[in-house]
């Protein structure tokens, strides 16, 4: 009889292990993620007791079968602590508070899961006994509300920029024969929240993607390992034979964390920290060295300054100017993009007209540091150059051209990242993936491109850059190079090098140093057009580009954003809007009470919704009692200055 009892509760405690259902509370106990185990792991996400989105067929496949979750155990935690982030883009220190499940799996597997107050993340963790292991797949169908809309970026291919513009797509007009999408995307749930999915701690790994489904969901996708490629240029290959894996990678590790940013208000996708709260922060003991700033850049207006006494072009009197130029206006860098090397496979030698070690070295006579740009496949061929640039003095490289996120190309990065560490050396990502964590492990990594900038000219509108604080730059650093002194309403457009223009008002690119974040913010127009309207280069190559707290005012996503920073004392408010324009009156009580400040303002003129470079500037006293009332026309914005 003993023996039975013995048996029925052996096999009524595997049951229990085996399937079953958990849940975890955020720690103000609004969001709760309760998870099913039977035959497949799935969870709901519910917010006030509201369902927000669900997620079944949740695997990590190690075999080319089907996942199947079995619980050994379960361990709960919670964190409640503080991170300091080496290069601050939107605070100084960022709260890590949370609740966590972990479910140890059978088969040497586990799946974390955290609840914030903000949102959500879950990994998974193998713990092998070899020392590789390959991931054959890894899935995931996102179930979301029938009336949800999305906003999105569809490649045709894997082989991406992540330059392409915003789609805003009814999830029920998604089909599965319709092109996937990278991340971040931005779903509107039609019920007054949005929740914005993206992924962060990404290392030895491919990027996400997502397709969508029958019935009215997403599902993960991935490229796959390339196993053979084509070089197509001097920049570019393409992958012409893929692995049936997507990544092989130590057996004892963690996965990427995919995170789901849950708000009801707007403003909240701009403030939130999910990306730095969920990566590896650095070991890095010196980071001293690490100074991110302005930049001025050459390439956007095709080296092409005048009122000069010297022809200009690639030679060692213009770059010479360019350095003069920073200096003056206290710009701490100046990029020397293609054209400076005598050949885009050879990153040693300058081209005739450029003396590049005494252009470094004047650079540093003049507090500003020369960095390089070079493709990243003459990088790879030549990757003993970061310390050969550590010798000669460079501050830095500009990378371009990946346009792959596969697992290769995310350890390339990495590899990029950890040798520019080791010798010094900034790094800004060009023609890349979005962030995904790699900044803060690394934060010599400045800033990454991935995003439909300022050099796309009449593609790149406020219309699509709106979306960018709430989705792209709200995932990490965004290099969109703003700066244009050529302001054009969009019927009105047109561009000639090197005389190159922006849609938008003169007013709408001075608040883009504010609006948008990046550890390298360009200075992107002709010096000889700044110094010829000195009060507007003034304020712009004022804006830090770090900064210890970040306030929205006032947002509604794709139509206007008023987001206000400080940095010490001082605070900066940037305005933005799209077509319709925007009349806004937000309170200043961000401003310490009992004391009175001299507010600096640009705005739209009068005209700017013909003429987009009109602009009219005020200076004034104010106090945290006011109101600041400002209209935005079409196209528009302000910023502002508080001393």
């Amino acid at each position: 009889m003993k023996k039975i009892v013995s048996f029925l509760l052996l096999a009524f405690w595997q049951v229990c292990l085996y399937a079953g259902n958990y849940e975890v509370l955020s720690p103000n106990g609004k969001l709760k993620v309760t998870l099913s185990v039977s035959d497949v792991l799935g969870m709901e996400v519910f917010y006030d007791g509201q369902l927000l989105f669900s997620a079944s067929n949740m695997g990590l496949c190690l075999q080319q079968t089907s996942f199947k979750p079995l619980v050994r155990s379960v361990k709960r935690s919670s964190a409640n602590e503080t991170i300091t982030p080496v290069v601050p883009l939107k605070f100084a220190s960022v709260l890590n508070h949370y609740n966590a499940i972990r479910l140890n799996l059978k088969g040497n597997l586990a799946v974390e899961f955290r609840a914030y107050d903000d949102g959500m993340a879950y990994r998974f963790v193998t713990n092998g006994k070899g020392k590789k292991v390959f991931v054959y797949d890894e899935t995931v169908d996102f179930n979301l509300p029938e009336e949800a809309v999305l906003h999105l970026q569809q490649p045709v291919t894997f082989k991406t920029p992540y330059e392409e513009p915003y789609s805003h797509v009814a999830l029920k007009e998604w089909k599965e024969t319709s092109k996937f999408a990278l991340l971040p995307l931005l779903v509107d749930t039609r019920k007054g929240v949005k929740l914005l999915f993206s992924e962060s701690d990404l290392h030895d790994y491919p990027c996400m993607f997502l397709k969508a489904r029958a019935g009215r969901g997403v599902s993960a996708l991935f490229p796959r390992y390339p196993l053979e490629t084509k070089p197509i240029s001097d920049r570019s290959i393409n992958v012409v034979r893929e692995a049936d894996y997507l990544a092989e990678t130590q057996a004892k590790r963690t996965y990427p964390w995919r995170y789901v940013v849950v708000v009801r208000e707007d403003g909240d996708l701009v403030e939130n920290t999910f990306t730095c709260r969920l990566a590896t922060q650095t070991t890095m003991e010196d980071t001293s060295w690490i100074r991110p700033g302005q930049v001025s850049w050459e390439w956007w207006h095709h080296t092409s300054p005048y009122y000069v006494d010297f022809v200009v072009g690639r030679n060692q009197e213009t770059y010479q100017y360019y350095i003069d130029f920073a200096s003056s206006c206290h710009i701490p860098y100046v990029l020397f993009d293609e054209g400076w090397a005598k050949s885009t496979t050879n990153p040693y030698e300058s081209v005739d007209a450029l003396d590049i070690h005494a252009l470094i070295a004047y650079g540093k006579k003049k507090n500003v540091g020369v960095l390089l740009w070079l493709p990243w496949t003459t990088v790879e061929k030549n990757f003993d150059l970061f310390k050969e640039y550590e010798k000669w003095g460079v501050a830095g490289v500009k990378i371009d051209f990946m346009d792959h996120s596969d697992q290769w190309m995310v350890n390339y990065y990495e590899r990029v990242a950890q040798e520019a560490a080791k010798h010094h050396l900034l790094v800004n990502f060009h023609g890349s993936f979005k962030p995904a964590g790699l900044e803060y492990m690394y934060p010599n990594v400045l800033s990454y491109e991935g995003v439909l900038g300022m050099e796309q000219g009449e593609f790149c509108t406020p219309a699509n850059s709106l979306y960018h604080p709430f989705m792209r730059n709200a995932v990490g650093p965004m290099d969109y190079t703003p700066g244009s002194m050529l302001s054009m309403q969009p019927e009105y457009f047109v561009r000639h090098y090197p005389n190159n223009a922006s849609v938008g008002t003169r007013a709408y690119q001075m608040a883009l140093y504010v609006a948008f974040e990046s550890g390298f913010q360009m200075v992107a127009d002709n010096p000889t057009f700044y110094l010829k309207e000195k009060e507007c280069t003034d304020f712009m190559t004022s804006v830090p580009v770090t900064w210890d707290e970040t306030r929205v005012l006032a947002a509604s996503l794709g139509e206007y954003l008023v987001v206000a920073k400080r940095k010490g004392e001082q605070w900066f408010i940037g305005g933005i809007t799209a077509e319709e324009g925007k009349e806004i009156e937000v309170s200043l009580d961000i401003l310490h009470p009992n004391r009175s400040y001299e507010m600096t303002l640009f705005k739209d003129g009068l005209n700017a919704g013909l003429q987009a470079l009109d602009y009219k500037k005020e200076v004034k006293a104010v106090s945290e009692s006011e109101t600041l009332k400002v209209k935005m026309v079409r196209n528009g914005g302000f910023a502002a200055v508080f001393k």
